[in-house]
């Protein structure tokens, strides 16, 4: 009987996968990252041959693009030749890594706190480049969710993970807050806290030292008075909605005042595309470890990827 051949890997269809990985092969700045990490990485002396750090750099950030667990992970690049192929682990014959390797590698970021540097490191190859300028800061913060089930090997929920009131709905997890960049709207700044720390307490947190004015909603009253606060920092607050509700535009005091707080709202919508991204786009809308360490190094990573992502257009047209 004839061999018939499953065609894995032959289609020429550019499916929007293999489209967003393109685009990302060309503006991470693979050779920076990959020689940051490499020197925690084990050299291979004894035992099976190491992965590159290269491959297992890529598929870290597929694991976050994609929203994949090690195990899920490790069967994705069994099922696809694209993540083969963007691992550069294509050949036939090539030996492929298992979710025990995958969750070894990114215990090594963690351990030497390298998905911090990794956010750095891509912040200043962008401000090398004239994307991100220290003029200004918007800062928010925003909720992410943590199973509330007690079905674990622990039979308890996530000691550092805590309830949170947002309106009359209340909500289980941790708070993601960042500092974003007035100009272009690019994350510098990313701390994680249990979803109980009040936005307020970490605001001056996330205030670079080359910032003189800094924009948030109405939850950050108060922020330019506490201990940790800057005296050459302007904070510029949203007005309560109630407050605001209130005004009578018929006024022109009150009407210039309206319209002050529209052009507030229209610079603090910046904060509101990472956000976006990473929750939308890289569907990272439930944590997906315990503990806030291991948590928050994920943000730093998913913050790094979408600063470049926002910016794809901007650097791949540089290039060309």
């Amino acid at each position: 009987m004839k061999q018939h051949s499953l065609g894995l890997g032959q289609t020429a269809k550019r499916t929007r996968r293999r489209e967003f990985l393109d685009e990302m092969e060309k503006v991470v700045p693979w050779a920076d990252l990959v020689a940051l990490v490499s020197p925690y990485l084990p050299e291979g002396k004894r035992g099976r041959p190491p992965f590159s750090p290269e491959s297992m750099l890529r598929i870290h950030f597929m694991q976050q693009w994609f929203a994949l667990s090690d195990p899920a992970m490790e069967e994705a690049l069994h099922d696809m030749p694209v993540f083969r192929e963007f691992a550069g682990l294509e050949g036939w014959d090539e030996r492929l890594p298992d979710e025990s390797t995958i969750l070894r590698f990114r215990h090594v970021l963690e351990k030497h706190k390298l998905a911090a540097q990794i956010l750095q490191t891509v912040n200043d190859l962008l401000s090398a480049k004239g994307v991100m300028l220290k003029s200004g800061t918007v800062v928010d913060a925003t909720l992410i969710a943590a199973p509330s089930s007690t079905k674990n090997k622990s039979g308890e929920r996530d000691p550092e993970m805590k309830q949170s009131r947002k309106g009359q709905q209340w909500y289980f997890g941790m708070k993601c807050h960042i500092g974003v960049d007035i100009e272009s709207g690019l994350v510098h700044t990313v701390k994680g806290t249990s979803g109980a720390v009040n936005d307020v307490i970490e605001a001056n947190s996330l205030v670079r030292s080359s910032d003189h004015e800094v924009f948030a909603d109405a939850g950050y009253q108060g922020a330019g008075k506490r201990p940790d606060a800057r005296d050459d920092v302007t904070w510029n607050i949203a007005m309560r909605p109630g407050k605001r509700r209130m005004l009578d535009l018929a006024k022109l005091i009150e009407a210039l005042t309206e319209e002050l707080e529209r052009v507030k709202a229209g610079i603090r919508a910046r904060v509101e595309h990472p956000f976006r991204v990473v929750k939308r786009q890289f569907g990272h809308i439930k944590v997906r470890y315990r503990g806030l360490a291991k948590n928050t190094a994920q943000l730093h990573t998913l913050f790094a990827l979408a600063n470049l992502w926002l910016v794809r257009r901007k650097l791949m047209g540089a290039q060309a």
